[in-house]
C-alpha cells in the first residue's frame, strides 16, 4: 500500500514537472513572438499574454493584406506602364511580366501560375546574357539588340520583322533579377528619317555649290586687288560648305553600303600610317609638328585598305590640326590578347597629341556627327573641342586649306566609327594623362 502511495506520488511529482516545464516553454515561445511583434509581454496572466497574441495575430494579417494590396497596385501601374518589365527568380524562370513585355516578345500565356525558364518563353540569348550579367555584377546593366520573335504558325514567319530593343536589367533580393524593356523602334526610325534628310539636302545642295564655287574662281582673278580678299573668304566659306555636303553623301553612302562592301585585303599597317602622315606633310610642316610612331615595322593585317586609309587621315589631321606648333603626335600600334569577340586577338591603334583634349562631358559624344551644331549647347563648350564639330583656324595657304577641308565639317569622326565597325572593331575617345590631348584608340580584331 505504502509503496503505490509512493509511485503515486512519484507519478504526480513528474506530471507537475512536466506541465509546469510545458507551460514556461510555451510562455517564452509567446513572450518571443509578442518581442517580434513589438507587444509588452504580460508574464503575470497567461490569459493577458494569450489576448495579446490574438491582437497581435489580427494585426500582421492586416499589415498583410494592406501589403498585398499595395503589390496589386504596383502591378496594375506596372501592367499599364508603355515600358516593358520581367522578373525572373535565381533559376533564371519568369516569375512575372506586364502587358508591354508580352507584346514586345511575344509572350503567349501567363507565366504566374507555372513559372518557366526564360529561354523556353523567349528565345532571346541577349536578353539571358542581360540577365545573367546583372546577377553576376550586382549592378545595374544595359544592352541593345535586335529582337526576331518565334512563332509556332508557320503563315505569321513573313510578317514578323525584328524589332531594336533595350533592355535594363536590375538586382533584386533572393538573386532575382528585374528587366526594364523599352522598343527603339521609334528612335530608329527617327534616325533613319533624318539620315535620309541629311543625304536629301545634301545632293540638292551639291549643284548650286558648284556653281557657286566656279562663279567665285572666276571672279578671284577679275576682280580689284582692293576685292581679292571677299573673294577669297566667299571661295573658301563655298568649298567648306561643299566639303560638308560630301561629306553627308560619303557618311550616307557607308551606312548603306558597309559592311557589305567592304574590300578586305591583306595590308601592312605602318605603311599605311606612314603614307597616311605623308599626305598630310604640308600642313605638319606648316606647324612643324613630328610624328612619333611606336610600333612595329611590319605588321600585316587584312582589312579594306581604302577605307582604314581615310580612317588614318581624319584622326592624324584632326591631331594635326589641333596641335600647337613644334609638337608631337603619337601613334602607337601593339596587339592585346584574344577575346571572345576576337579569338585571334586585337589590333590596337593609338593617336595622342599634345592639344587642348576633349571637355569631359563632350566625351560619350564626339563620335556623333553635328554634335556640336546643337545651339543649346553652351559656348564655352562649342569653342573648347573643335575635334567633333569645329572648323580649324583659317589660312590663306591653299595647299593647307585642301589639306584642312577633310574633317572642317564635324563629320570626320563620324566616318571614323562607322568605318571601324563596319569591320567588327571599336572606336574610343579620352583625354591623355599625360599630354592632355586627345587620345584616340582603334581596336580592330585580327583575322
Amino acid at each position: 500500500m505504502l509503496i503505490g502511495i509512493i509511485d503515486f506520488l512519484l507519478g504526480l511529482s513528474v506530471g507537475i514537472a512536466l506541465f509546469l516545464w510545458q507551460r514556461s516553454r510555451l510562455l517564452r515561445r509567446l513572450q518571443g513572438l509578442l518581442r517580434e511583434v513589438r507587444l509588452s509581454p504580460n508574464t503575470d496572466n497567461i490569459y493577458g499574454t494569450a489576448t495579446q497574441m490574438a491582437l497581435a495575430i489580427t494585426r500582421q494579417q492586416r499589415i498583410q493584406a494592406s501589403l498585398s494590396e499595395q503589390v496589386e497596385q504596383y502591378r496594375t501601374i506596372l501592367n499599364g506602364a508603355p515600358i516593358g518589365y520581367l522578373q525572373l527568380d535565381d533559376e533564371n524562370r519568369l516569375v512575372w511580366c506586364n502587358n508591354q513585355a508580352r507584346l514586345l516578345l511575344g509572350i503567349q500565356q501567363s507565366p504566374e501560375n507555372a513559372p518557366r525558364l526564360l529561354l523556353e518563353v523567349v528565345r532571346s540569348y541577349e536578353l539571358d546574357e542581360l540577365v545573367e550579367q546583372t546577377r553576376e555584377t550586382r549592378q545595374p546593366c544595359q544592352q541593345d539588340w535586335t529582337f526576331y520573335p518565334v512563332s509556332p504558325d508557320p503563315n505569321q514567319l513573313s510578317r514578323q520583322f525584328g524589332q531594336t530593343l533595350r533592355g535594363i536589367g536590375y538586382p533584386l533580393s533572393d538573386n532575382q533579377v528585374g528587366i526594364f524593356l523599352e522598343s527603339r523602334a521609334e528612335a530608329e526610325l527617327l534616325k533613319q528619317q533624318r539620315d535620309r534628310w541629311a543625304s536629301d539636302v545634301a545632293h540638292e545642295l551639291k549643284t548650286p555649290l558648284t556653281s557657286i564655287r566656279l562663279v567665285a574662281e572666276t571672279l578671284q582673278s577679275r576682280v580689284e586687288p582692293s576685292l581679292q580678299g571677299w573673294v577669297t573668304r566667299l571661295l573658301n566659306e563655298t568649298i567648306r560648305l561643299s566639303n560638308l555636303v560630301q561629306d553627308l553623301l560619303d557618311l550616307a553612302q557607308l551606312e548603306r553600303s558597309l559592311p557589305e562592301s567592304l574590300a578586305a585585303d591583306t595590308v601592312q599597317l605602318p605603311e599605311l600610317i606612314q603614307s597616311a602622315w605623308l599626305n598630310l606633310e604640308p600642313l605638319s610642316r606648316k606647324k612643324q609638328v613630328q610624328l612619333d610612331y611606336k610600333g612595329p615595322t611590319h605588321f600585316t593585317v587584312h582589312l579594306d585598305q581604302a577605307r582604314m586609309y581615310r580612317v588614318l587621315i581624319n584622326l592624324l589631321d584632326n591631331s594635326i590640326k589641333f596641335s600647337p606648333p613644334l609638337s608631337t603626335v603619337q601613334v602607337t600600334l601593339q596587339q592585346e590578347a584574344s577575346t571572345e569577340e576576337a579569338p585571334d586577338g586585337w589590333i590596337v591603334l593609338q593617336v595622342i597629341d599634345a592639344g587642348p583634349g576633349f571637355p569631359e562631358e563632350d566625351l560619350p559624344f564626339v563620335f556623333e556627327r553635328f554634335y556640336k551644331a546643337d545651339p543649346s549647347r553652351s559656348r564655352k563648350s562649342l569653342h573648347s573641342s573643335p575635334y567633333a564639330n569645329s572648323s580649324s583656324p583659317s589660312t590663306n595657304d591653299p595647299e593647307i586649306q585642301e589639306l584642312q577641308r577633310r574633317n572642317s565639317t564635324g563629320l570626320g569622326l563620324a566616318i571614323v566609327r562607322q568605318i571601324v565597325e563596319a569591320h567588327r572593331g571599336q572606336v574610343s575617345a579620352q583625354n591623355h594623362p599625360q599630354t592632355g590631348g586627345a587620345w584616340l584608340t582603334v581596336r580592330l580584331p585580327q583575322v
